[in-house]
């Protein structure tokens, strides 16, 4: 069972919230960096999360058509054939969908796993993602209510944005700011209009100075201890201890203390692409610059084919790439954790 059942994701989730750890959620953009995903999690011996961005799903659905479900479905049917071959267990996410997105995107995956559900089959996604963050709270919420009844009956799990995150990501940008802060007014509101828990289980990106992409230290104020507020606000009004499981988006570049903090306050799942695109491409470089001659046919020459062969310099990134991933999953404390 490596791709996770509803029952499994639902589990795995479960146990990170109770061990304070988390799934380390990687951005996959070919079959090849699936499989350095999947290789690092085995290596280290975790569980994890596998997502595809609208533009990774454009990009996966050729550059013909450009078509992003069939991107998609295209690279999920795929892993579920692989991950067999792999020793741990894997859930697949969509990752950041804006508004106007949806009806290209999550909508008809929805749909996609609705019919699969009908069948008396697994869903093909464990969950995906709402990016309402450029909305404002209400229209966000209002979306989220009907989205979360979709992926509930299609045995889903819903991820939500509920307040900006800075930096840019597949076309979603927000100026850095003091305004990448969710206040407890936030939360208060979020549970109201999607409950906690019983109108469906959702993951809750909140914004905690989170920016996406590369930044150097000291610009960007990390304030992971203001989850542990959002829990403990909600909480005091429903009565329900450490009411949400919260997503660390923009975790590229974090310290391990910021990391620990997070951990602590309820993050489950935290998402990695910058640092992996460039542990993925970083040794590619170092291949085409040590190697100029054989990879280019210069002054009349013919090359090295064994040089320009994609699988040379491919399988190099694939372990680069995978040896980013096992560093993640020490961070987050998910190393050794997998289901047995």
């Amino acid at each position: 069972m490596p791709i996770a059942t509803p029952e499994v994701y639902n589990e795995m989730l479960d146990r990170a919230k109770a061990g304070k750890f988390a799934y380390p959620a990687i951005n996959v953009t070919s079959t090849q960096t699936l499989h350095a995903a999947l290789r690092g999690f085995a290596e280290a011996e975790s569980d994890g999360i596998i997502q595809i961005s609208t533009g990774g799903a454009e990009f996966l659905g050729g550059q013909y058509n450009k078509d992003m479900v069939t991107g998609a479905v295209a690279l999920a049917e795929f892993a579920h054939v692989v991950a067999a071959k792999y020793d741990i267990t894997v859930a697949l996410h969509t990752d950041h969908c804006p508004k106007d997105k949806l009806d290209g995107y999550v909508r008809p995956l929805l749909e996609v796993s609705a019919e699969r559900v009908a069948k008396g089959l697994n869903p093909l996604f464990q969950s995906h993602m709402w990016d309402g963050s450029a909305e404002t709270l209400a229209d966000n919420l209002a979306i989220g209510q009907e989205l979360l009844a979709k992926a509930a009956a299609a045995k889903i799990i819903l991820e939500v944005e509920i307040t900006p995150t800075g930096g840019e990501e597949d076309g979603v940008s927000h100026e850095i700011n003091d305004e990448l802060y969710t206040t407890v007014d936030d939360a208060l509101r979020t549970a109201e209009a999607l409950g906690l828990g019983e109108k469906g289980r959702y993951l809750l990106a909140a914004s905690f100075g989170n920016v996406h992409g590369v930044y150097k230290p000291g610009n960007v104020v990390l304030r992971p201890e203001l989850l542990k507020d959002l829990q403990e606000g909600v909480a005091a009004k429903y009565g329900k201890a450490s009411p949400f499981d919260f997503v660390f988006h923009g975790g590229s570049g974090s310290s391990e203390q910021e990391i620990a903090t997070a951990l602590e306050n309820g993050v489950v799942k935290m998402n990695l692409d910058t640092d992996t695109q460039y542990a993925f491409t970083r040794p590619v470089a170092d291949h085409m610059f040590r190697n100029y001659d054989g990879v280019l046919k210069v002054d009349g020459e013919v090359g090295k084919k064994s040089t320009y062969d994609p699988r040379t310099w491919g399988k190099l990134a694939e372990a680069s790439m995978a040896k980013r991933v096992t560093e993640a999953c020490a961070n987050l404390r998910s190393t050794g954790t997998k289901l047995k």
